[in-house]
């Protein structure tokens, strides 16, 4: 089972795709650190019940700003589970927080959507791809000299501004040491108007998908690997000529994957959250862990998400198959 949890709106980044740049005027929140704790508890019993792997993601915003995620990181993996995080690397340049990195997470996912300007612009971060760049090679050397340490994985989201730069950047990337690369196409939902000008068309599309087998022998070769299978393909043409993809049943939160909200309302999904949400609250044994996905059933006979009508949740599409 994965958990993602998105842990705070809190960033420090201007991703002008983004729903949580830090340039928009909203409220920002967190979950609170004993809300985690509860949900655990339960995670780290149905672990043992089930001897079954549990990793724990966290999300954001920009996680590693979150103050207590170190200290529950910590107390996650001594109950037993696995715990990643998904970062936009400007931490990195702390030698704690690598440290830390190495000895408790299982995966680390760096954004990097660009070389050097294209990221720079993109991520509202000037000279950030040399910070990245000079922080994660510090990390693998780390790593390498400590014998353990976590997967580390860059994600891309793909758009018209760096789709044709995906295959030098990959070769940029392996040179770092990193062992996995994935990316994503950018969505509409967080920012309508972003999307507008800079979606991916399905000429973008087919050209990618030509030359994935190319750059995916080429990083092989060297040790990384690139994800991504045909399905997820085939929702990226989808997405880019307009063409929907129903889903008419999926595996529901409680069985394969949850995702959590900074406001603790547990779903199958990030964008089924308001049609299908469940208070974490009331997830508080493993009976009521166990039951969720009926509740989640019984909430979709109900009112149907307009989201499974043309669903767009990578984890149903083979985002990770290589």
């Amino acid at each position: 089972m994965i958990v993602i949890w998105r842990v705070t709106t809190a960033c420090n980044l201007s991703c002008g795709f983004c729903a949580y740049t830090k340039d928009l005027p909203f409220a920002r929140g967190s979950v609170e650190p004993q809300i985690v704790r509860g949900l655990a508890r339960v995670l780290a019993e149905y672990r043992h019940a089930n001897d079954e792997r549990v990793m724990v993601s966290w999300l954001g915003g920009e996680p590693l700003l979150w103050a207590p995620w170190r200290e529950l990181s910590a107390e996650l993996q001594a109950a037993g589970l696995q715990v990643s995080a998904t970062t936009n690397g400007s931490t990195l340049g702390s030698p704690s927080v690598r440290a830390f990195i190495i000895g408790n997470l299982a995966e680390l996912t760096i954004s990097v959507d660009g070389i050097d300007a294209v990221h720079d612009r993109l991520r509202g971060s000037p000279g950030g791809f040399a910070r990245l760049e000079r922080d994660l090679r510090a990390l693998v050397r780390e790593k390498v000299l400590t014998g353990g340490g976590p997967r580390i994985r860059v994600n891309s989201v793909l758009m018209a501004d760096n789709v044709e730069q995906f295959p030098a950047l990959c070769e940029r990337l392996a040179m770092w040491g990193i062992d996995e690369i994935s990316f994503n196409q950018l969505g509409g939902n967080d920012r309508p108007e972003f999307h507008a000008a800079h979606r991916l068309h399905l000429a973008d599309v087919e050209r990618f998908a030509t030359e994935l087998p190319r750059v995916r022998e080429s990083l092989a070769a060297r040790g990384v690997r690139l994800v991504g299978g045909d399905r997820y393909l085939e929702r990226l043409r989808a997405t880019a000529s307009g063409r929907s993809i129903r889903v008419a049943d999926c595996p529901p939160a409680g069985e394969q994957t949850l995702f959590i909200t900074e406001a603790g309302i547990v779903a199958p999904c990030s964008f089924t959250t308001a049609d299908y949400g469940v208070p974490v609250g009331e997830i508080d044994s493993v009976a009521a862990l166990l039951a969720l996905p009926a509740r989640v059933r019984a909430k979709r006979a109900a009112n149907r998400s307009r989201w499974c009508d043309d669903c767009p949740s990578t984890q149903l599409f083979d985002k990770f198959a290589a």
